[in-house]
């Protein structure tokens, strides 16, 4: 069973990319549900950019966004909630969970073909560095489903598949942990459980020269 860390030790950061549809989310808040149970702290922090609350905006008025102008609120948006974020992970002592950081508008970019910048990655420099980020990966097809069935959200194949291959053409990639977000919720949650224990035993590492993958049959359930 995974021992989270108890008051008074140093956080331990864990940061979830993907896009959408690949239940980020809902694996987050099970993984710090589990992890008080489990007796520990945890604390579940969301880095949005109010994508979503943009794009019904722009439908309900008519008035559209340009992709650099979508981009320039989302990044102001986002890059606020990060920093909270670092600030409230500083000052606790346990498991934390941020879901969605800088890397997301990073990805973003590259599907509306806008440059990275140097703002992003000079701040994702002087950042803490999370002891792991954890990449859902997902076939953008059953992404899109999901995205239908909840009803929320208006994506579409194209995009999703593009923010895909943004994702992977990050540089930090490389480094990521890729977990298998295609399969149940409880073999996603034992993935992620896994890969927690293992950034906090550290045990965590990636094959050289490629994302690592935690194999739903390798992972253990949680008991």
């Amino acid at each position: 069973m995974y021992s989270p860390p108890q008051r008074n030790e140093p956080p331990l950061l864990i940061v979830l990319t993907g896009i959408d549809g690949a239940g980020k989310t809902t694996a987050a808040r099970a993984a710090v549900d589990a992890a008080r149970l489990a007796g520990g702290r945890a604390l579940l922090l969301r880095n949005h950019a109010g994508r979503r609350n943009m794009t019904q905006w722009s439908e309900r008025s008519g008035v559209p966004l340009s992709p650099r102008l979508a981009d320039a609120l989302e990044t102001v948006i986002r890059t606020a909630n990060v920093l909270v974020s670092h600030a409230r992970a500083r000052r606790f002592s346990g498991l934390v969970v941020m879901d969605r950081h800088l890397y997301c508008q990073l990805a973003l970019r590259s599907v509306r073909g806008i440059r990275p910048g140097r703002f992003i990655p000079w701040l994702l420099r002087r950042l803490p560095a999370p002891d792991l980020v954890i990449h859902f990966d997902v076939a953008p097809q059953r992404a899109l489903e999901r995205i239908l069935r909840r009803g929320t959200d208006i994506e579409t194949l194209e995009e999703l598949t593009a923010l895909s291959e943004g994702y992977r053409a990050l540089p930090d990639f490389p480094r990521f942990v890729l977990i298998d977000a295609g399969a149940t919720q409880d073999e996603v949650l034992a993935e992620l459980t896994d890969a927690i224990h293992g950034a906090a035993s550290g045990t965590a590492g990636n094959p050289a020269g490629g994302a690592g993958r935690i194999s739903v049959k390798q992972s253990t359930s949680l008991r």
